[in-house]
């Protein structure tokens, strides 16, 4: 059984920074994607951004692009969303992701990956 454990959510002031963690455990293929994902109150759960398994590729929203940064430690099994210049818009629940898969292609529907995190909240006061 996978389980993807989320952290470092917080309440942060407009144009402040925070980083999530997501640490995954289990037995898992060693190539695969993991994602990050929101969700406000009212909204559908919306792509964020994904990286590879080799660390070397990434994947963006355009409503993230530039202020946000995905990056993967393999060894730790963990993956970092460093987020920048935050937003009220940002605020939402952050969830982490796992896509199993073999294939040089991105992943931007929830319905695509195969594990989820419990999500961490995120407040972006103005």
């Amino acid at each position: 059984q996978v389980q993807l454990v989320e952290s470092g959510g917080g309440l942060v002031q407009a144009g402040g920074s925070l980083r999530l963690s997501c640490t995954a455990s289990g037995r898992f293929l060693s190539r695969n994607v993991m994602g990050w994902f929101r969700q406000a109150p009212g909204t559908e759960r919306e792509f964020v951004a994904a990286i590879r398994w080799s660390g070397s590729s990434t994947d963006y929203a355009d409503s993230v692009k530039g202020r946000f940064a995905i990056s993967r430690d393999n060894a730790k099994n963990t993956v970092y969303l460093q987020m920048n210049s935050l937003k009220s818009e940002d605020t939402a629940v952050y969830y982490c992701a796992l896509r199993l898969t073999t294939l040089d292609r991105w992943y931007r529907g929830d319905y695509e990956y195969n594990y989820w995190g419990q999500g961490t909240q995120v407040t972006v006061s103005s």
